[in-house]
């Protein structure tokens, strides 16, 4: 068997330690006898792998005490949702929206309250994050919210809105634990997880604990409350058990590392292997403002739609896959998450040099 450089935006390349692990207890976790998958979420087994995750989770983002850890069904998707249902009071948030995932969380949020756009980067296709410094943010907003790491644009926030004191929420679903982060400037810190960290399947929810309160929007369903998650310790309903073991393990193997400033020096040399390349190739050019250039995905075209056809072609038969880009804006994109080695992002230079040597 031969593994191929999987530079998929998600579900994406993971340790291959972890799924060596993984796979060496597929049919008997440490003596139960059982699998993962097989185990009953209440059980012994089982409350140790949860509560490990949740402290080793802790630990990596030194998350403070006045935060809940939840781990929830559903992926980004429902959190678009389950956001302004529990935190949209005055039925007012504002969002910046500099892609596809924040555009949808607006629209989203639109069904439960006003929702403002007060920033935008759509008038250059997403390439850029708008100027945060001094935003027209609405007097009555609840929160001020953000997609921190665009996956299909392959822009990032370095620095944070200047929110005015409004609760500030972010999705970082492609940037989750790429980096430290301090989560004391943010009220509700959330990702999918099948992009940086696990299988598909779950969010992630980190929320400080003044905000989870029966004070809801008065349709929310059951599971959508946060207080019934937080209340439960993620164990209100089955929970995506085999998601969380596989994360667990994926927390394991970053302290093993050296944490998440070993973890950031990483992809910062992987990053600038691939940016050092494009800035000066006659044939690729990136599609991002040097500035706001996210270090875990890298958009690239090549100005032709068929030489961008026949490079992805090229590059999948010799082992590059999932190199093209998303279906709305083309071309080609390499997510070079945690998981991707610095060796598989030479190679791939190594490979875009000759095709553009031939062509």
């Amino acid at each position: 068997m031969s593994r191929v450089y999987n530079f998929s935006a998600g579900p994406a390349v993971m340790p291959e330690e972890v799924l060596r692990e993984a796979a060496d207890e597929m049919l008997d976790y440490q003596g139960t006898g059982m699998s993962v998958m097989e185990m009953s979420h209440r059980s012994k087994a089982f409350e140790n792998i949860i509560n490990e995750a949740e402290q080793d989770l802790r630990d990596l983002m030194q998350i403070p005490d006045n935060y809940k850890v939840l781990f929830m069904q559903g992926g980004a998707h429902l959190q678009f949702a389950a956001i302004p249902m529990n935190l949209m009071k005055n039925k007012v948030a504002d969002y910046i929206i500099t892609g596809q995932w924040a555009k949808k969380a607006f629209k989203e949020a639109q069904i439960y309250g006003k929702a403002n756009a007060i920033a935008s980067s759509e008038d250059e296709t997403f390439s850029y994050i708008p100027d945060c410094s001094d935003l027209p943010i609405s007097p009555d907003a609840d929160y001020v919210y953000i997609c921190e790491n665009n996956t299909i644009y392959g822009t990032k926030y370095h620095t944070l809105p200047n929110t005015k004191g409004k609760i500030l929420v972010s999705d970082i679903s492609s940037c989750f634990l790429s980096e430290p982060v301090d989560v004391s400037k943010y009220g509700l810190i959330y990702g999918g997880v099948q992009k940086n960290v696990g299988p598909a399947g779950m969010a992630i929810v980190i929320i400080r604990e003044d905000l989870i309160t029966e004070d809801v929007l008065p349709y929310t369903p059951t599971y959508m409350k946060y207080k019934i998650h937080a209340d439960a310790n993620s164990l209100y309903n089955t929970p995506n058990c085999y998601c969380i073991y596989m994360c667990g393990k994926v927390f394991k193997w970053l302290k093993k590392q050296g944490g998440l400033e070993v973890m950031k020096a990483r992809n910062e040399e992987k990053a600038k292997v691939l940016y050092d390349f494009l800035d000066s190739s006659k044939l690729f050019k990136g599609t991002v403002r040097k500035e706001d250039r996210s270090i875990m995905n890298v958009p690239f075209v090549t100005g032709d739609k068929d030489l961008d056809a026949k490079f992805i072609k090229e590059a999948t038969e010799v082992g590059f896959v999932n190199l093209k880009g998303h279906r709305t804006v083309g071309g080609m994109r390499a997510s070079i998450y945690n998981a991707m080695p610095l060796e598989g992002v030479k190679a791939l230079v190594e490979f875009m040099k000759k095709f553009e040597e031939e062509n």
